[in-house]
């Protein structure tokens, strides 16, 4: 069991909340601050099916990487503590219960849904070619935004793609610091990466990546003409970019990694924001 933990990132819940965080911006907004408790559910089960899946299938995908990385060398695949086919059926069963949670939604909902399937399944594949992997994987954690607003039957808008686009910079800002980690791994086997990519602006590249998510989530703010809750929320997420600035000023691996974990944080203030604003307002 505790390996099968481990496999499904059960044990660090930080990508749980890194895809769950825009989904509830999502959520809020689409349903003007009140949300059925239903969907809350779905979307939170949700979640955390379709991370551990996505986990899962990196892992089986990654394998035989993974054992030549310093960090991933011990996940339960890469040192065959669990045989392959007990992790596919373990991905099946989880995309499963994924699928039944969908099945509560709506069509539209459903179609986005297999969008979302087909990134998370194909993210790992990126890692072989593309030079920006994080870029990609933006994308599957944004499909959240989307299949939110059409499970509300809200039109999906200007604020829909704005969160979307805000998304796909945090997920390039805090990925990159993840990827800062294994960069040297990574170039002895041929992994791509941003870390890679970016080279030695690998810091000013994750500050602009920061910043243009700030600026679209201001322009959301803006079309949406939230209160001032949600623009003082959103000084303090500006704030914590700065002193996470301070923190990886030199780049030093473990110093990003511990940045990369307190993502979680700013997730967490630019939903508050949403959720005071609505609370203001309501």
């Amino acid at each position: 069991m505790h390996s099968y933990i481990h496999l499904m990132r059960l044990n660090r819940p930080i990508g749980i909340f890194l895809l769950l965080w825009p989904t509830l911006w999502a959520l809020y907004i689409a349903s003007h601050g009140t949300p059925s408790i239903q969907h809350l559910i779905i979307f939170i089960f949700g979640t955390v099916l379709m991370r551990s899946a996505g986990c899962v299938a990196n892992d089986i995908l990654d394998r035989k990487f993974d054992s030549f990385v310093t960090r991933t060398k011990l996940r339960p695949l890469a040192n065959q503590s669990i045989p392959v086919k007990n992790a596919l059926f373990l991905l099946i069963t989880l995309l499963i219960g994924a699928l039944i949670c969908v099945l509560f939604l709506n069509h539209e909902a459903f179609y986005f849904s297999l969008i979302a399937l087909f990134l998370a399944l194909t993210y790992p594949l990126t890692k072989r070619f593309f030079v920006m992997p994080q870029a990609y994987l933006g994308l599957s954690f944004g499909m959240g935004i989307p299949m939110a607003f059409v499970a509300q039957e809200t039109p999906l808008s200007m604020t829909t793609w704005l969160l979307f686009l805000a998304n796909l910079f945090w997920a390039i800002a805090y990925d990159t610091l993840y990827a800062v980690t294994d960069k040297n791994d990574d170039l002895k086997i041929g992994i791509r990466s941003s870390a890679i990519w970016f080279g030695d602006f690998a810091k000013e590249a994750i500050m602009l990546s920061y910043t243009c998510m700030m600026v679209c989530l201001v322009w959301v703010g803006f079309l949406e003409h939230f209160s001032w809750p949600f623009y003082c929320f959103v000084a303090l997420g500006v704030i914590f970019i700065g002193w996470l600035y301070r923190r990886i000023k030199n780049l030093a691996p473990e110093a990003c990694f511990a940045a990369f974990l307190s993502n979680n944080y700013l997730g967490g203030l630019v939903f508050l924001g949403v959720f005071f604003h609505y609370l203001h307002v309501n």
